[in-house]
Formats: C-alpha cells, structure tokens, sequence
C-alpha cells in the first residue's frame, strides 16, 4: 500500500482586543479558549509523541496571552471576580447577557447547574432586567463559575483531581472557590507557550506564525488585488496599499517567534490563507522558507488544471498532494495546498459522528488518496483549520475523536504523519507555480474583507486616519515613543477579523462590539496625538441590528402534493434555508450533498422539502444511507427516513427510540426533490406549540451533512386563522 504523508496544521488565532490606551479589553475570549483549545490541544499532542504536526501561532494572540500571565484583565472576568452578593443592577445584567455565551448543545445543557440557570434566564423570554429578580446570589455566583469552568478543557479533568473534584460539587461555590478557579484559571494560562515550546524542541510539533496583528497581506500591498477573483468588485476610495505596513507585520512577526521559542519560524500561514505573487519577496527575505493556503488558489494559479467535479472529487489528485515552488525575481519559497474538503469535515462535520468512527473515516480517506496518488514519487495531504472554534460544537470537546485520530495515525503504517517543513527538506518541490492567483482560503477571493460598503468604509477610515498620522510625524511635534504607540493602533485596525463581521457575510450578537472596538483603535491614534478624533469615528460602519435568527417564518399556508417534483409555487410561502450559508468565525469551504432546505406547513401537517446539490436528489441521496429529521420540540422524537434515493422512500417516525408509526403517517417522495408531510397530531404539536428540528444526512453511522449546520430551525404550529392573522398582522 503506497505511504501517504498527513500534514496537519491547527492555526490558533485571535484578533487583538484589548484597548490600550483607554486599559481595557470588553471580550474574554482569548482567556477562555486557552484553557479549553490552545492548552487541551497541545495536551492531546503531549499523549502521543510519535505524532507530527503543524501549529500556527498568532503574535497577538501571543501577546495577550502573556498580558493575561502578567496579570491583565477583561470585563468578562472582572465581572466573575466580583462579590455575588453585592452586583448592582448594571453588574447582573450584564452577567446575565454574556455568561451564557457558549454553544448550548455541547456546552452548557451537559453540566446540569449550568443548564439550570440558562433556563433560569430564559433568555428568549425577556431581558435581562426581567430575568434578575429570579436570581438569588449563590445563583450569581454558580453563573460566574460555570461561565468558566464550562471553557476547561476536559483533559484537565482527568488529568487534575482538584479540579474534577471542584467540578463534581457542580453547585452552590463559596466566594473563595471561585477565586480559586479564577486563580487556576490563569496558572493555567501560564502552561500554554511552555508547553507549545517543549513540543517543538523535542522534535514532535514544527510552530509557525503569521503577520502580527493578522492582516490580509494582498490587500496591505495593494487593494486592487481583490479584482483578479472579482473583477466587477467595488473597492473603497483609497484603492492603493501600504507594503511598508506588510512589511511591518512580516517583521515583527519574525521577531516575536524567535524572542518566544528560540529560533526563527520556517513556515506561514499568511492570514486567512490569503496570498498573491507579489508576497513572494516579502516573505523570503524575512527569512521564511515555505507558506500555505487553499486548493482552490492552487486551481486558480494552474488554470484551472486542479478543481473538483460534482460530487467534490478531485481532478488531477496528483498534482494537488504535492508540494510546490513559487518564484518571484531571485525570491523563491514552497507553498502546500490544503485539501478544503478534509478540512472542513473536521471543521463542520465530524462533530456529528461518534468519536471512533470520524476518526476511521478521516483515516479511511487518507489511504483513498494514496491509492488515487499511488505514482507519486511522496503524496503529502495538506488539512488546516482553525484549532479553536470547532471544538465547541462536539459533544466531549473533540476528545474521543483526537484521540482516536491520533493513537490510529500512529499506529498505520500506510500514513506517515509530518511536520510539513521537514517534508519540504526531504522531497523538495518540483513544480512552479506559474503565477500565485491573488486570494484567500475563502472562494480564493477576498469578498469577505473588501467589496461591501461596510468593509470600504472600513478601510477608507484606516487610510484617513493614517494619513493624518503620517501628517503629524512629518511635522515633528511628537516624541518617538508617542508615535509607535499611534502606529501600533493602525497596525491593530489593519487586522482581517474586524473586516471579517462587516458586510453581510457573517454575523454575531457582538457585531457592534466589533465594531465599537475598530474604531476605537482608529480614535486611539488622534487621542494619543493629543487631537480630537473626527466624527465619523463615533458613528458606527456596521449597520447590523440584534442577532439575526436562524430562518425566518412561513408567510401562508402551503398546497402541496407530496410527490418529490420540484413545483415552486407549491413552496413560495414556505421558508428557504440555504445550507451552507451559516455565519460565524468559521466558513464552511465545501458544499455538502444538501443545496437548501424549504420548510412550512398546511393546516393539518407539517412540510419539509430538500433540494440537493448538483444532481437532482434522486440521484443525490443515493449517496446516503438514512435522512432524518431530529426534532428537539417535540421531544425525543424523529422521523428516519430509510434509501431517501429509492422510488417510494419509506419514511418512520420514532418516539424515544420507538417506532410509532409507519409509512402511512409519514408521507415521503424523492424525484428532483425530496418532499415530506407529517400530520401536526402524530408529531403530539398543537396550535401554537414549536416546532424545533434539523435536518441530517447519514452512511452508516457517519453524519454526511447537516441543516442547520449549528443550532436548530424553529416554526410554530399555526392555528387555523393563522392566515387571517398574518394578513392583519
């Protein structure tokens, strides 16, 4: 069997949130996801040290995390720190917005106080303001415990008694309790770059950076780069770029790895994947040797020679599990490819499956390759995704499937796990790169951080403010320390992740926090120049209201004959979800077998459509082995429906695990589309009930694609004048 090569690379990123020159920092996540990913993830990697593996370490994550050692703070925690028994007003109700923020599926309906108090909260039912006076003091003070203890890793559960017995009492914490596990809670903090730097030096982990302050370097060089993808795109009214501040970045980049792990990093992950040719020199002459980024770049460059049919199989698999060279003058460098799609399984998918079987699945496409690669002189598979946000979403934090991964990588000896720069030394490419095509690991475009009103706004306000920077440097009116506190606040606003919640690409319930803090950096720069900010810096760019809901709801009753034909003005009033569409710190590259999911409902039953993608879903489907509709409202209840592909499809609906019905209460047909009726009395809904549910596909036990990929839809069972009521409504 031929040996295929696993390159794997976790990039571990934060943006940079605290506001400095005011000493404050209004988000917590860089301290909550250390305990829970950066510390868990090199921990897994402790436990099996014949693995080889990649991790991308961002500076200003770095930073913050040394800041948080040293004794920094941030409201999140400063608010967990504070007596329970003497919250003012503002106090509770901020703790009663931002304590559940956590994915509650995973996170937070596991530990039994802490899904207590967020049904306590309610949060669906009212402000804050109403929710406190349901919250005694001890309530307060379990909230505060469990908002971080719910963010540990659970390694460190078995691996620290203290800790799990803590765990285990689950309930009414003493004051000093909790300053305990906020204490712990920063020693711990204090074990990350230790441990990420013991890895490295006994050979088993190669660490690598990215440009400081995580800045999409094409468009720092030059903004018109984002038109080699989108031609037609709008840019903002400043449309030149700033190499120097590239450089900048590329820099100090270099330079903190060396301060922080001894020797200089060989390889970057520019940030979000984003590259163009004109990086080349840059990057070579800051001393690094090899970069990465996304296979659609690679298709792009090679006109089109790399891509994926229909069904997502590669063309040219050859040429993609294999490292290339790319040129630029007398500057050359290496560059890997990512495989998007084992990626996002990863990323989107593999939560989804037991831990075990995501594994074997993982594994059992490694050896496909190598099969479909076998001439290959050495195949190296390329998967890198983000190493934090994934976890949040299974069940166990990823446990049993790292686990499972790791032990069985190790032990297969047709797969030979790799720190991707020593594959490079030992089988140096061969092939060039024509030209590196100009875009991210996103659609190889940069449509996320440029293009959008939003986002030029953004930029133009970059560029103004540093314009008026430049200004006053030349005039000589200002000492050096003073201006590279200024030029530092440009730097910070230069970063990808502010850009990445304007525009309509993706959302959270603190868009405008984001946007608050943006804008604030750009403040920062006249403040400490002893000037006064213009006004357009207080008027907010993001025009994003509250968080907006999963889908939205039927607008009629719907006349629909199930009969799996793709009839539209059967489903116009109905609700249109397109899968893949999600909003949040992570884009889902790949499309999966669903295109969108229509739901709705007729007086007596409840409708739910699947249109797939590519291929009508008769010819889709056959690729599944079960569609099952999961409902959370009502209950323990689903309804499986068995060869979807088939000509008559038969379709059950079980009850905690029961068959309760048959073929004749579900009614189902699969042709272009899938369709599916069940009357509101078998699903035990009456008028004005929810209706909580999703949609999933499975082959064996493996989850292939869900609908939602995270949370859940929700529709309410209408009354009879449910149409009457809309029309006066």
């Amino acid at each position: 069997m031929p040996v295929v090569s696993l390159s794997l690379m976790w990039h571990q990123h934060q943006p940079y949130y605290p506001d400095d020159v005011a000493g404050e920092n209004p988000m917590p996540w860089v301290r909550l996801h250390a305990t829970k990913d950066y510390l868990g993830m090199a921990m897994h990697l402790d436990e099996v040290p014949e693995f080889r593996c990649t991790i991308n370490l961002v500076p200003s994550l770095l930073t913050q995390l040394e800041a948080y050692v040293a004794g920094s703070t941030d409201t999140h925690l400063t608010m967990s720190r504070r007596p329970a028994d003497g919250l003012g007003h503002d106090d509770a109700c901020y703790i009663l917005d931002n304590f559940f923020m956590a994915f509650a599926d995973s996170m937070i309906r596991p530990h039994a106080r802490y899904h207590e108090l967020y049904m306590l909260r309610a949060s669906w039912a009212g402000p804050a303001d109403q929710a406190r006076g349901r919250f005694r003091a001890r309530d307060f003070r379990d909230l505060q415990v469990w908002s971080n203890l719910a963010w540990f890793h659970p390694l460190l559960f078995e691996k620290e008694p203290e800790l799990a017995e803590f765990k285990a009492k689950g309930r009414h914490y003493t004051e000093d309790e909790k300053q305990w596990l906020l204490d712990k809670q920063r020693e711990l903090l204090g074990r990350v770059i230790p441990l990420h730097r013991k890895l490295a030096e006994r050979g088993q982990v190669e660490l690598t950076t990215t440009p400081y302050y995580h800045p999409i370097l094409p468009l720092l060089l030059d903004k018109k780069l984002a038109k080699e993808a989108m031609p037609d795109v709008a840019l903002p009214a400043y449309r030149e770029g700033y190499p120097e501040d590239a450089e900048v970045h590329v820099r100090r980049a270099v330079e903190s790895h060396i301060e922080r792990f001894g020797s200089a990093p060989r390889g970057m992950w520019p940030s979000e994947g984003s590259v163009c040719q004109a990086i080349v020199p840059l990057l070579a002459r800051n001393g690094i040797e090899w970069i990465a980024t996304d296979e659609e770049i690679l298709g792009c460059s090679t006109g089109g020679m790399v891509g994926r049919d229909s069904r997502g199989h590669v063309r040219h698999p050859e040429l993609l599990y294999r490292p290339w060279k790319v040129r630029e003058g007398d500057h050359e460098i290496g560059i890997v490819f990512r495989d998007h799609s084992m990626s996002d399984q990863v990323g989107f998918h593999y939560q989804r499956s037991p831990g075990p079987t995501a594994a074997g699945d993982f594994i059992g496409k490694l050896h496909a390759i190598g099969d479909a690669c076998r001439h290959n002189p050495a195949t190296l598979v390329s998967v890198i995704l983000d190493g934090e946000n994934c976890w949040e979403y299974y069940p166990d934090g990823g446990v049993s499937f790292l686990r499972s991964l790791y032990q069985g990588l190790a032990k297969d000896a047709s797969i030979r796990p790799v720190r991707a720069g020593d594959f490079l030394r030992e089988h140096p490419p061969q092939d060039t790169v024509p030209r590196l095509f100009a875009g991210s690991w996103i659609s190889h475009n940069f449509a996320i951080w440029i293009g959008h009103p939003e986002d030029n706004r953004g930029w133009d306000a970059v560029h103004a403010t540093r314009q008026f920077l430049v200004a006053e440097q030349a005039a000589g009116r200002h000492d050096e320390a003073t201006l590279a506190r200024a030029w530092e606040e440009i730097y910070i606003a230069e970063g990808s992740d502010w850009f990445w919640w304007y525009g309509d690409d993706h959302s959270s319930a603190q868009d405008g926090l984001f946007d608050h803090l943006f804008r604030k950096h750009l403040r920062n720069v006249y403040t400490l120049l002893g000037c006064d900010p213009p006004g357009s810096l207080f008027t907010p760019i993001s025009q994003a209201g509250s968080h907006r809901p999963m889908n939205d709801q039927p607008t009629s009753f719907l006349n629909v004959k199930v009969d799996g034909r793709a009839t539209y003005f059967e489903w116009i009033d109905g609700v249109r979800y397109l899968c893949g569409n999600d909003r949040g710190t992570m884009t889902l590259v790949t499309r999966g077998v669903m295109h969108c999911v229509w739901f709705g409902f007729d007086a007596d039953r409840f409708l739910v459509r699947i249109d797939t993608e590519g291929a009508p879903a008769a010819e889709r489907l056959a690729e599944v082995d079960r569609l099952r509709i999961g409902f959370v409202d009502p209950a323990e209840r689903e309804i499986v429906v068995v060869r979807p592909s088939a000509a008559r499809p038969v379709a059950y609906l079980n009850h905690a695990g029961n068959q309760v019905a048959n073929g004749t209460t579900v009614s189902v047909a699969t042709g272009a589309i899938l369709e599916l009726a069940v009357p509101f009395a078998r699903l035990d809904r009456n008028p004005g009930d929810p209706i909580r549910f999703y949609v999933e596909l499975l082959k064996g036990d493996a989850s292939v694609d869900r609908a939602p990929r995270e949370g859940i839809f929700e529709v309410t069972a209408p009354c009879p004048d449910f149409e009457r009521i809309l029309w006066q409504v």
